[in-house]
């Protein structure tokens, strides 16, 4: 009889889904297993599910050789904002074992989802001076702005003031009183946009805005900008930058509302112009010179999702962890 193991969220935490440095190597690897062509992933699947450009259901194929041995599925629904006690965001994958097929499992993926893509931007980090970032502006109070607070206390111990901007002031407060902790950099509530980036090393774009929250005045000597929300830079500062690097340029570029590829479909942006990629960084070791301006547009990669999803459920497996259903 064939099982497989269905993990839920509070499985995905026991079998170590929220360990940021686990999450990071994940992410190293298939980046090494993609330039070595022991990795592969096809296009996602777009499915518009309401009137909203962010309303969508998505389907994310990817396999993996190596350790996670592991071909898979993520399967997520976007919504532009919460249902009743519906998240904005729900996903789970499905992954096979990529030697022979068999079905291993269903994963609870929101938290992963946020640990990948955190996962991206620390190594995006990677690329500044090791103690050169000292302070962060945090812009969001979703999901995904608790995550890059929580890497950054986990893998960044140089920096000793995280500023947190939001539209909604009060969405803002409730994620800085959830994520106090008077041991870690000094958490500080920013009123405006201005006030969040003007002394940072780093701005974490981590919102749903449709339209461009930074301009050319978030441009500055050394200071990284990572894009990982919807359409939070305009073209205008996208052209200033010294450097644009991304996680990938693929064939999303054609369809993704993300700031640097509505610029490419709009003549704006020339492909030959990102200076490099994360396999650049990983598996080359690309540095951007001191002092320069750098912008990194992170669009998540299928291929991130199921390696996570693979190690979870290996540590399951081992540790007992989740619920065996019968499949055949």
């Amino acid at each position: 009889m064939i099982q497989i193991r269905y993990l839920s969220r509070a499985d995905v935490l026991a079998a170590g889904g929220a360990d940021f440095r686990l999450a990071v190597e994940d992410i190293r690897e298939a980046t090494r297993l993609l330039r070595s062509g022991e990795a592969s992933m096809v296009a996602e699947s777009v499915l518009p599910v309401g009137g909203d450009a962010r309303e969508n259901a998505y389907g994310l194929p990817a396999s993996l050789g190596g350790s996670f041995d592991a071909a898979g599925l993520k399967w997520a629904m976007h919504r532009a904002a919460p249902v009743g006690d519906l998240p904005s965001i729900t996903s789970a994958t499905f992954v096979n074992r990529l030697s022979d097929g068999r079905p291993l499992g269903l994963v609870e993926s929101a938290l992963l989802t946020r640990m990948r893509t955190a996962a991206v931007t620390a190594i995006a980090m990677g690329m500044l001076p090791k103690g050169s970032i000292r302070q962060v502006a945090v812009l969001g109070a979703g999901a995904q702005a608790r995550a890059h607070v929580e890497m950054i206390r986990a893998l960044f111990p140089d920096v000793v003031e995280i500023r947190l901007w939001n539209r909604s002031r009060p969405s803002r407060d409730a994620l800085l009183s959830e994520l106090f902790d008077a041991e870690g950099p000094a958490l500080l509530a920013a009123a405006t946009i201005e006030g969040a980036i003007e002394p940072a090393d780093v701005v974490l774009c981590c919102t749903t805005s449709p339209e461009p929250l930074l301009g050319l005045d978030g441009v500055r000597s050394g200071r990284l900008i990572v894009q990982i929300g919807y359409h939070e830079v305009s073209f205008a500062a996208i052209d200033a930058f010294d450097h644009v690097v991304v996680d990938l340029w693929g064939d999303f570029a054609e369809r993704s509302a993300k700031s640097l590829f509505q610029m490419y479909r709009a003549g704006r942006f020339e492909p030959g112009r990102v200076s490099a990629d994360l396999s650049h960084l990983v598996v080359d070791g690309w540095r951007p010179p001191e002092r320069c301006s750098i912008y990194f547009s992170s669009f998540g990669l299928n291929l991130f999702d199921i390696g996570l999803a693979a190690r979870v459920l290996k540590h399951a497996e081992a540790e007992g962890i989740g619920a065996l259903l019968p499949f055949v």
